[in-house]
């Protein structure tokens, strides 16, 4: 354990007012949860909005009811993402299917995503990695057709736009999450939209078969958000990050997760939402403008072309081959510069889902495992803090490419 400044991968902004208003979602979390639920449906323009104890929760409960509206019981994904994603496909006991990625986009490779569509397809879900958004339009396109739902994974991009329309509004059904490292956290929890009336419908009778929180797992999330919020800032999160047991970062598949609706601390935790995410998404926007400005010549940034200036959750690097990418971990861990691997492995590649998947190939997928690097982005970086990240990437001569 090396007690330096040292930098969380991601971090959202939390005050001591948010967690006041935490605690006092204890008495009066029924009025601060519609009150919630309220503003997220003025602010995103939409006609249903649900709120459960996870992003997990949530695209889980959408499947759930995706899957009381039709036969099929394929859900299509990017071969790269969330663990979490397939655990959901897993817990509402329908199939993953997969369809390899654009490596210079993180999105699907649509030549593949139209071979991959089938007559067992449920659904398809575009997934707005880092902030990166999905061609959403494009998928539901090839979907139109089909009788195919698009349901838009905007987990890591809470306030984000494309073309002018906010993430989370393009696809038949949508999710975020406010689990600790997003744009915006209450420790743990999951937005679900919909303007759909036929989805909602059935959506809404399965939010009613779960339960609220227990005040004990509420209290206990609240106590943990006020650790987090003193440990993740960078004097002090050198303890945690040097504690192998709590295994930060780790990357692992489990469909064994809790599905509950949002409690009222959390609701309580989340009454200033709004200005926090303008505050976290202004920030990370800045930093990351300022690392790309600064930044080895060479260097690979992982970004859609036609998405000007975007909100990144981290800032996604390619490096020019896996040592590297191993170097580049090294040095940060060693400097506490925040520097991480992204997920480990392709969607593939996971053990639990050996038995569960067809046999293929996915060499993008698999490349981008190998080689991907995200910088941190957050409030808690200064000035400084990404000059030493930057000048780490030049003294180690990364020369980034992705494969054409």
């Amino acid at each position: 354990m090396k007690i330096q400044r040292t930098f969380p991968p991601t971090a959202a902004p939390l005050t001591v007012r948010d967690l006041v208003h935490g605690f006092a979602g204890f008495f009066m979390g029924g009025r601060f949860l519609e009150k919630i639920e309220a503003e997220i449906r003025e602010y995103f323009g939409v006609k249903h909005v649900f709120l459960v104890s996870s992003g997990k929760a949530a695209l889980t409960l959408i499947l759930v009811a995706l899957k009381g509206l039709s036969s099929k019981r394929d859900v299509l994904i990017p071969a790269y993402t969330c663990f979490s994603v397939p655990s959901a496909i897993c817990r509402a006991r329908l199939n993953v299917s997969l369809c390899d990625i654009d490596p210079t986009t993180l999105d699907f490779d649509f030549t593949l995503l139209e071979k991959s569509l089938s007559e067992r397809t449920l659904c398809v879900l575009p997934i707005h990695l880092l902030g990166l958004p999905s061609d959403v339009e494009r998928v539901k396109t090839l979907c139109k057709d089909k009788g195919v739902f698009v349901v838009e994974d905007a987990a890591q991009a809470m306030g984000g736009r494309y073309n002018g329309s906010l993430l989370g509004t393009l696809g038949d059904v949508a999710f975020f999450s406010l689990g600790r490292g997003k744009n915006l956290t209450c420790g743990s929890g999951g937005i679900i939209l919909t303007n759909s009336d036929r989805i909602a419908q059935v959506l809404q009778s399965e939010y009613a078969k779960l339960k609220i929180e227990t005040p004990l797992k509420a209290a206990v999330n609240i106590f943990g958000v006020m650790a987090m919020r003193l440990l993740i800032h960078p004097r002090f999160y050198w303890l945690p990050a040097g504690l192998p047991f709590l295994k930060l970062g780790e990357t692992k598949f489990s469909d064994a997760f809790p599905m509950n609706r949002l409690d009222g601390l959390r609701a309580g935790l989340l009454l200033n939402w709004q200005e926090r995410l303008d505050q976290s998404n202004s920030a990370r926007r800045m930093a990351a403008k300022d690392l790309i400005e600064r930044l080895p010549p060479g260097t690979e940034v992982v970004q859609s072309a036609s998405y000007i200036n975007p909100i990144y959750l981290r800032l996604p690097v390619m490096m020019e081959s896996k040592e590297a990418k191993e170097k580049l971990c090294a040095l940060s861990k060693e400097n506490g510069l925040g520097i991480t691997p992204f997920y480990p492995t392709s969607i593939q590649a996971i053990e639990e889902l050996t038995n569960h998947l067809e046999k293929a190939e996915f060499p993008a997928a698999t490349m981008v495992a190998e080689r991907l690097v995200t910088l941190p982005v957050h409030h808690l970086l200064g000035d400084r803090d990404r000059e030493k990240i930057c000048n780490t990437l030049n003294e180690l001569h990364a020369v980034v490419s992705v494969p054409s």
